[in-house]
């Protein structure tokens, strides 16, 4: 990768209220088009002064004093690199970055646009990345949406969507859920299909999509994903060799995973499943989330299982407010403390599309969650403009850092937040 090209994003970070830092700027577009957005975030379990952002479509962000000061890079690939990122840190202190294909720098005109899922290595906190691994290579099928999780062991697990023809409107196209792992985070395994019940490519309700991995201290591994109006789950409880014979039903999704939000062209509400690293009594914990808009407003829900998927508690709304649309969630356990975090797009305090960023959390696991809101102006988004897929948000040694695209004319922004979890209290 070419040398930093950029300097310091210096931030005032101090509320003189409560001591925690404002919204902080990271990127911002010059004009009106799709980028950047879609950000994910990780927080060095070494040093948990020491962030990494990436947004698309190529972009790093990263800073070593708790977001004092940060840098800017643009990652690079042989493989090409073209968006959603999805950022994972290990208990090694190593960062990983992995992210769709683009190996002739062409997009849709090349016949090798997204043939695999790429997965970059950083091991000087997020300065510089390897070339990247390659994951899934299948040129004749489209590669799309990757998220990984590690274990405290240093191995990575990776699930995602395969397409036969991503936008193919074919009755015999297929889409699927794909896992591979890796013991190094630098070659991968051949990847096995994970769903049993396909999709179809339109990348639509009717698409299995949201491959959302987590795994459990002793490397219990689980994938969630939605397709056809429902959240389903496997598991594997021998690293990843053997899966279940059928797709566990978690919950039916009213509407589908393909939002209808006012304002912008395309929302989705995919799920996402993590589980609760700490050494407490609730360690293996999991804990779901999706969104839906079966009623006319979407509201995001959350599920818990402490017996490794079996049972899962009733869904409830993890928002006070069940007016307006709260919608695009990301989930965060602190493997400290076991607490839960969320981070999500908020509307209930408007009767139009002004739109807040809200934070959620839960020292409870999950019995109760408490909200407040940390963008500091709401923003309106444009349908012709795109807000991206996902926003994201980690956790560690009570810090949470929550990241979220912006738009304002047309134009999108990159922004993060650093919290202390004991002044969250206070801000409510």
């Amino acid at each position: 990768m070419n040398r930093i090209l950029v300097i310091a994003l210096f931030v005032e970070f101090w509320s003189s209220v409560n001591g925690q830092h404002k919204n902080i700027l990271l990127d911002s577009s010059k004009a009106q088009g799709f980028y950047p957005h879609t950000p994910s975030v990780a927080i060095s379990f070494k040093s948990p002064e020491i962030i990494v952002v990436g947004s698309a479509p190529n972009n790093v962000y990263y800073t070593n004093n708790r977001g004092l000061s940060w840098m800017k890079s643009k990652i690079r690939s042989p493989h090409g690199v073209f968006g959603n990122p999805a950022l994972v840190s290990d208990f090694k202190g190593n960062f990983y970055y992995f992210h769709h294909s683009d190996p002739e720098g062409k997009q849709q005109a090349s016949e090798l646009f997204l043939d695999r899922i790429v997965g970059q290595k950083s091991t000087d906190d997020g300065k510089t990345w390897d070339a990247g691994a390659s994951i899934g290579l299948n040129p004749s099928s489209d590669q799309v949406m990757p998220r990984a999780v590690t274990d405290r062991k240093g191995n990575m697990f990776v699930a995602w969507t395969e397409f036969d023809k991503l936008g193919s409107e074919e009755p015999a196209c297929q889409s699927r859920i794909l896992f591979s792992q890796s013991s190094n985070g630098t070659k991968y395994s051949k990847p096995r299909i994970i769903s049993l019940q396909p999709g179809t490519c339109q990348n639509d309700d009717n698409t299995a999509a949201g491959a959302s991995p987590a795994v459990t201290i002793d490397g219990k591994i689980f994938i969630a994903w939605a397709n056809q109006g429902k959240v389903y789950m496997d598991r594997s409880f021998d690293g990843g060799t053997t899966w279940l014979t059928n797709d566990i039903l978690l919950t039916n999704q009213p509407g589908g995973w393909l939002l209808d939000i006012p304002g912008l062209g395309r929302s989705n509400g995919l799920p996402v499943l993590v589980c609760d690293h700490s050494k407490g009594m609730y360690s293996g914990a999991l804990y779901l989330i999706w969104t839906d808009d079966g009623e006319g407003d979407a509201d995001i829900w959350f599920m818990r299982s402490f017996n490794m998927g079996d049972n899962w508690t009733s869904p409830m709304r993890i928002h006070n407010e069940s007016k307006g649309h709260q919608f695009m969630p990301a989930i965060s356990v602190d493997p400290s403390t076991g607490f839960i975090y969320i981070v999500y797009y908020d509307r209930h305090n408007y009767n139009d599309e002004r739109t807040d960023v809200y934070l959620a959390w839960s020292t409870d696991n999950g019995t109760s969650f408490k909200n407040a809101k940390i963008s500091e102006t709401p923003f309106v988004p444009t349908a012709e403009a795109y807000l991206g897929d996902y926003i994201g948000i980690a956790a560690y040694n009570e810090i949470i850092v929550p990241v979220w695209t912006r738009m304002d004319g047309g134009k999108t922004s990159i922004w993060a937040s650093i919290r202390i979890h004991r002044q969250l209290e206070g801000q409510r």
